[in-house]
């Protein structure tokens, strides 16, 4: 009798660790959305999970990150955060404007954490930067201020030019406010300025062939995931058209761009990363007031210069937060 009661005790031993197992809470899981590609953006999701690290979180251990990448098709934005959705992500991050747009139009409960460029008040995703209001906070780098100064430190560096074109994805929710305020600058400064629109890889090759029509002497990049995604693209077509051109942060000049102004996306990804840290500790968007970036990058490529037959002014050098040679 006491060998029978031996072995069933074994074998309720035995189950005992598999109970335990199947009452282990559930790991929390963040929906990490974005309209570029995924090569495109590893140095951004990287910076990501170092803020998530900072708030004591790992991705595999006590966090999971499910990521969606459109690829460049923002169109297919609302399908990929209605997934998220679905699976009950305890976190969205939107990274870039559109797809901090369709998270708001998704759900007005699941918390976002949103990386955007422009005034995130007027695309409705918070009721003001210090008490945001609802579901969603982030980071903002406004775009009037940015456009202003890229168009003026272009002109500083081709002060003859009379024209230049401004390369902009027209589904961008923040194309609008930029286009107004990179005009506004040109009309100020006496440029005449030229439109160019692509949503696709195939539409940047189309956009550069009007743009040889039409014979502008620089070149303004917008800000959006596809144009970071096809940076090398754009470095290569700018090249080949002999067009000066101006982006919108340092990846671009590290990959073959003349020059970048912008904050310093990598570091706006690791805020977004701690945000959502706290998110997933207790805080409430609506308590987490909009950071705006602070620090400003100037890069200057000058062997692209060269190749472009340019001579770069000595002030931009100085003023240059890195001068690639």
């Amino acid at each position: 009798m006491r060998r029978r009661e031996f072995i069933a005790g074994l074998g309720g031993t035995a189950a005992w660790p598999f109970a335990v197992c199947a009452q282990q809470p559930k790991l929390p899981v963040i929906g990490f959305v974005r309209g570029g590609d995924a090569d495109g953006a590893i140095h951004l999701a990287a910076a990501f999970r170092r803020g998530l690290g900072e708030s004591g979180f790992v991705d595999g251990q006590n966090l999971t990150i499910e990521y969606r990448w459109a690829n460049g098709q923002n169109h297919r934005l609302p399908e990929l955060i209605s997934d998220l959705i679905q699976r009950q992500v305890d976190v969205v991050v939107a990274s870039a404007t559109p797809a901090a747009v369709a998270a708001k139009t998704a759900t007005k409960t699941t918390p976002i954490v949103f990386i955007v460029q422009g005034d995130p008040i007027d695309f409705g995703l918070v009721a003001s930067l210090a008490r945001p209001g609802g579901n969603a906070t982030g980071i903002s780098f406004l775009t009037s201020v940015l456009a202003a100064k890229r168009l003026e430190l272009l002109h500083q560096l081709v002060p003859a030019v009379s024209s230049i074109a401004v390369l902009v994805n027209p589904i961008n929710p923040s194309t609008p406010p930029f286009l107004r305020e990179i005009q506004e600058s040109a009309n100020k400064i006496g440029l005449q300025s030229h439109i160019l629109t692509a949503s696709d890889e195939r539409q940047i090759n189309d956009a550069f062939e009007v743009l040889t029509r039409l014979r502008p002497g620089a070149l303004v990049v917008g800000g959006d995931a596809l144009f970071t995604g096809s940076r090398a693209q754009l470095a290569v077509l700018a090249a080949r058209h002999s067009i000066p051109a101006v982006y919108t942060s340092r990846q671009f000049s590290e990959d073959g761009g003349l020059m970048s102004y912008g904050p310093d996306l990598p570091d706006q990804h690791r805020l977004a990363g701690t945000y959502a840290g706290r998110i997933l500790k207790g805080a409430k968007p609506t308590d987490l007031p909009v950071q705006l970036p602070t620090k400003f990058e100037l890069v200057i490529n000058l062997k692209t210069a060269k190749a472009l037959g340019l001579a770069v002014p000595q002030s931009l050098q100085v003023a240059a937060d890195e001068v690639i040679e």
